[in-house]
Formats: structure tokens, sequence, C-alpha cells
């Protein structure tokens, strides 16, 4: 490994420099990042908190790339994003970002295993060796029975673990969740979080979650409130 590729790999899974963003209606500007600040480390699983309406799933957009910044800089492990090319930024999402929201978006037409098997296809796997790779993940979320089946047929847990399992396909450095549980029952809330977690952990990968839910929160490594444009570590 060389000095430039062993930096990277020690460098921070995401870090957001003095993020700033703002909408304008007309004559009106509604400030909602004012240089937001936020580093995670590889293997640390970060709890997002803050009131509906204060930002949460706009710095999750700008911290996956769908968005980018006013002002200020997104890193995804070491590499800056101020300079990437367009796609450069869809190759970052594709290969070193995870995203879960609460609503599943799982393709309907397509069963459990062939939805975790998208993103693998699209980033350039043979067939065989995305089926293999899939079915390891649909195991792993606990769908072992249940991945031909399409999500009309799946419940609202079992569709969230698909969907998490799709996250995980490429195998990413960040894992970004927005209200992953919000639209589950408080018991299917908690087996989802806490396979959620377990994924975490044994993958090392690093995960920014926004909830409503503070004693979901309160179960990761940290909590940092999203409070007048700003991130503020409890």
């Amino acid at each position: 490994m060389n000095d430039q590729a062993s930096q990277l790999a020690r460098a921070p899974a995401l870090v957001l420099d003095a993020v700033t963003r703002a909408y304008r209606f007309g004559d009106n500007v509604l400030e909602v990042l004012r240089g937001a600040e936020l580093t995670i480390k590889s293997g640390e699983l970060v709890g997002l908190v803050g009131p509906s309406g204060s930002g949460k799933s706009t710095l999750l957009h700008i911290a996956g790339l769908l968005e980018s910044p006013d002002s200020g800089d997104v890193c995804i492990a070491g590499r800056s994003s101020k300079t990437m090319t367009d796609n450069e930024r869809t190759l970052v999402r594709r290969n070193d970002i995870g995203f879960v929201y609460q609503f599943h978006h799982l393709l309907p037409e397509f069963s459990a295993l062939e939805n975790v098997m998208l993103p693998l296809l699209i980033s350039g796997l043979k067939r065989k060796t995305a089926r293999e790779k899939a079915q390891h993940l649909i195991e792993a979320v606990g769908l072992s029975d249940r991945a031909s089946h399409r999500p009309a047929r799946l419940s609202g847990g079992e569709q969230q673990r698909v969907a998490l399992a799709r996250a995980l396909s490429n195998e990413p450095r960040v894992l970004l969740a927005d209200e992953p549980t919000g639209n589950l029952d408080a018991r299917t809330s908690d087996e989802v979080f806490e396979l959620l977690t377990s994924l975490v952990r044994a993958t090392s990968l690093s995960a920014l979650v926004a909830t409503h839910n503070l004693d979901l929160a309160s179960k990761m490594d940290r909590i940092v409130t999203l409070e007048g444009g700003q991130l503020i570590s409890a």
C-alpha cells in the first residue's frame, strides 16, 4: 500500500467541514445548515436527532453527495467532494455510501433477492457472483426463507431488512439512515435497529442514523443534535 492509499485508509469515514445550505423562496431565505461540523471515525455509530424540520434529511442528502452544500466540504474516506466531477460523485455514492430510508423504496416487480442484487449488477458484478453475494446478505438479515418473495408479500419489518441488505451490498464505508425504523411498530423497530447495529459492528463500517427515537439513539456510540443549523455533540 502506497503512502496516499495508507493515508486514505486511516482517514475518518465521513467529515462535514463548515457545511452551509440555504433555500431561497422569492425574497425569503431559509438557512438550514450554518457551518455544520461533524467527523465520524471508521466503525462509529452516530445518532442524529433534532425536531422535525430542523434539516436532518438535508444534512444526510449532503453527506451522501446527493446534494451540494452552498459552502464547506464533505469528505468521504479522506476524499474531498469539492473537486469531484459528477461521475466521480456517482461512483463514490455507489461504492462508498449506503442509504436506508424510512420507506424502503424496494422495486415492487423484483423479489427480495433481486432487489439486493441490483446494486451489485450495476457495479459490474457478473450475475452469478451478484446472486451469491445477495443470498449471503439475505441470510445475514434473517430472510433466507423469504428471498423469492416480492415486497408486497413481506411485512414492513421484512421490507426494511431487505433495504438494509441492499444498502450494504457494495460494502460501503458509510451508511446513512433517515428514520429507518420510523414507519415500524415498537417491537419491529427494536428488531431492525438491533440488526442494523450488529451489521455495522460486524463490518466495521460507519453509520449516521437520523431518528426521533431517543431510546434507540442512546444505544449508539454518541448522539449529535441538529439545532439552529449546527451540530451539537451530546
